[in-house]
């Protein structure tokens, strides 16, 4: 069941109309056009397209579309596009592909760096993690590492 709208009521009698598309709650106070971007695999470019192919007006709140404009929508997208889950599973197996072939960019994605021709020297951080510096001390630290060194090797020779 792909589509469904539920009628929850809440203890002060209030009813409230849920509107779910493809597992995704869509906010109710919200225009469709929006509402439908939260679908994972639908932009704004798509939104339109989808929108003029069922002929629902784009400026529509979602409380306001009714069942039928939905099912058209739906069938829209489930025919058009990849979305949610379906799209998910299609780039994880495209990942998995290029790491079991062996190409570059499923070594990149193995070591964890940039995939599309990034630079790595100066950015990247977000796939690189915490900068960890390596080989630049101040003379201070230098000296306390050098006092250590000296400390360990004494006592090493101490103990013997």
């Amino acid at each position: 069941m792909l589509f469904v709208r539920t009628l929850n009521i809440n203890k002060n009698k209030d009813k409230k109309i849920m509107a779910r598309m493809l597992g995704v709650t869509l906010p109710d106070e919200k225009r469709i056009d929006y509402a439908l971007t939260t679908l994972y695999g639908i932009g704004w470019t798509n939104v339109k397209t989808v929108l003029s192919q069922t002929g629902v007006d784009a400026n529509k709140k979602v409380k306001e579309v009714t069942e039928e404009e939905f099912k058209k929508i739906l069938e829209v997208i489930e025919t058009n596009y990849k979305v949610e889950g379906y799209l998910r599973e299609a780039i994880n197996e495209n990942i998995k592909r290029l790491r079991e072939i062996g190409s570059y960019r499923g070594i990149r994605h193995i070591r964890g760096l940039p995939v599309n021709g990034q630079r790595t020297k100066s950015n990247a951080r977000t796939k690189r993690g915490k900068r960890k510096t390596v080989g630049a001390l101040k003379k201070e630290m230098w000296a306390k590492l050098e006092q250590n060194k000296t400390a360990e090797a004494v006592k090493t020779q101490a103990d013997k």
